[in-house]
């Protein structure tokens, strides 16, 4: 069934709340919030788009009317209807990303910067370049299990992938950012995914290092992650490919 788009006036005409609700419904529509999540709270929403709580509600009230987002005592969620989600469970984004613990904690951010030496070779990044790096982190409310995750996303999947393109230019780790459906926008794009986990223990340390590098049908690079896990295990590699969806 085809999904409609609610009419807004066009942004000339819009009063700023008009505005910050056709923002909000673009993020909403390219999955950064898929359905039936939780949106960031009015403070978080405010900083993101420079803007007053005040403005911030009316944006959402515009919302609740048209449909696209409910309240109740959880807060505001997203009720779009969405996209199946076929990316198998092995592939979720990012790596060792798990369901929030209510009592815990699970914040994600995205910025435009320099990756870490090692990820501009793997995805073969001229020196000192920025791309889209994301961050990950998660624990329990007494501060264990804690994982913590960077991912450094390549040309090429920039290029191919237009949801992650659009991170670019609000990319400035002020606001959550949920690219869970990441592997799914990318066989979306017609892209076969190649990808490699290497897990080894970090020494002297009750944890272990999950490297996963991501290539498409064609060997291009399209992401690496870095996840540390407090844990011990053995090393262990292995590796699969995912069809793309078209």
């Amino acid at each position: 069934m085809a999904r409609t788009t609610p009419h807004h006036p066009t942004a000339d005409d819009q009063p700023l709340y008009g505005q910050v609700a056709t923002q909000l419904l673009a993020e909403l529509h390219d999955g950064t919030i898929p359905p039936g999540e939780r949106l960031p709270g009015e403070r978080q929403l405010a900083e993101h788009f420079q803007v007053s709580r005040e403005t911030v509600r009316q944006a959402l009230e515009v919302l609740r009317r048209d449909g696209l987002v409910s309240t109740d005592r959880r807060g505001s969620h997203a009720t779009l209807p969405g996209l199946p989600v076929e990316t198998p469970s092995s592939l979720t984004f990012p790596v060792g990303a798990r369901s929030t613990d209510p009592t815990g904690f699970d914040r994600t951010s995205v910025t435009w910067e320099t990756p870490p030496p090692d990820h501009a070779e793997a995805l073969r990044i001229a020196p000192n370049r920025p791309t889209l790096v994301h961050r990950y982190a998660s624990a329990a409310a007494d501060g264990s299990g804690l994982r913590t995750a960077v991912t450094s996303f390549s040309a090429v999947a920039l290029a191919e992938v237009e949801e992650l393109a659009r991170y670019r230019d609000r990319a400035d780790g002020s606001a959550s950012a949920q690219l869970r459906r990441a592997y799914d926008w990318m066989r979306r794009a017609g892209l076969t995914l190649h990808h490699r986990d290497s897990i080894t223990q970090v020494p002297d340390a009750p944890s272990v290092r999950v490297t996963r590098r991501v290539h498409d049908q064609y060997a291009r690079p399209l992401e690496i992650t870095d996840l540390v896990v407090e844990a011990q295990q053995d090393a262990l590699i292995y590796e699969f490919t995912v069809p793309s969806a078209g």
